[in-house]
């Protein structure tokens, strides 16, 4: 059994110092070996034209505050940034990335952009164009990033790797949290994995996050939620038995058309 604390802290916009305060003073609350925090939460979400003073490599200064966080705490953190590009300078990505408790660190780019109603991500981001699994305290979670979680194509590629869950970290406003819901017990039982969600919360300009932060079990069963429009942190546990049960007993994954079976795979699997 896994704990995983899903985080919901308001963002002190374009402070990274003071966000790295917050989340370092958030572990330790509860008892996890995961903390999860939102989607920019290194800097907020409504940075903007900021962006490129903001963005930093994943060997800057803060992603060294973060791996000693989780050397001294034991745990593993998981949090969202703008990622300046190691690779082609002056690219930025949007991107969730996790630290396990040895120092090292996975990343996932975010694949789908909004840049629809009040989103402008197009304009800050470059598009990612893989997804990647992270691995985690024993856990293997499909890695994604709000508006992702619409995109049931991605959520099944995860499925097929044979992840135990979805790891969603958000920046998801009040407008956009009816849609939200509908869609965590869908991608959970559709393909037999936990949902997990953490977003931001509080008022960034003129955007309100509704915080919410909430975990599904793998028959789309409710977890835990946490409170709207307030800090706040609930805590997931995960079972590769519970997980296990669910995928006998709706084999989804199993019956998916065109899966390739892994060569390891007896064929009447």
């Amino acid at each position: 059994m896994t704990k995983i604390a899903l985080v919901q802290v308001p963002c002190s916009l374009g402070n990274k110092e003071e966000n790295l305060k917050r989340m370092e003073r958030s572990l330790g609350k509860v008892e996890a070996d995961i903390y999860v925090f939102g989607e920019l939460f290194l800097s907020g979400y409504m940075c903007r034209d900021l962006m490129p003073r903001v963005a930093e490599p994943l060997t800057g200064r803060s992603v060294a505050r973060v791996q000693g966080m989780a050397e001294k705490s034991g745990c593993s953190i998981v949090f969202g940034m703008p990622r300046a590009s190691e690779d082609v300078p002056g690219l930025i990505h949007n991107s969730s990335v996790a630290v396990d408790a040895d120092g090292d660190v996975q990343w996932y780019d975010k694949i789908n952009l909004a840049n629809f109603g009040p989103f402008e991500e197009r304009f800050y981001f470059a598009q990612g164009h893989r997804p990647v699994v992270f691995e985690l305290e024993g856990l293997r979670l499909g890695a994604c990033i709000c508006y992702d979680l619409f995109f049931s194509e991605l959520a099944k590629s995860y499925a097929l790797k044979g992840v135990d869950g979805l790891l969603c970290i958000s920046a998801s406003p009040a407008t956009s949290r009816e849609q939200f819901e509908r869609m965590f017990p869908a991608r959970a039982a559709e393909n037999t994995v936990y949902v997990l969600y953490t977003n931001q919360v509080g008022t960034q300009l003129n955007m309100v996050f509704f915080g919410g932060a909430q975990a599904y079990g793998p028959r789309g069963d409710l977890l835990g939620r946490a409170k709207y429009f307030e800090e706040d942190t609930i805590v997931a546990e995960v079972s590769h038995t519970e997980k296990n049960l669910a995928r006998r007993l709706r084999p989804t994954v199993r019956d998916t058309i065109g899966r390739v079976p892994a060569e390891s795979e007896p064929e009447n699997l």
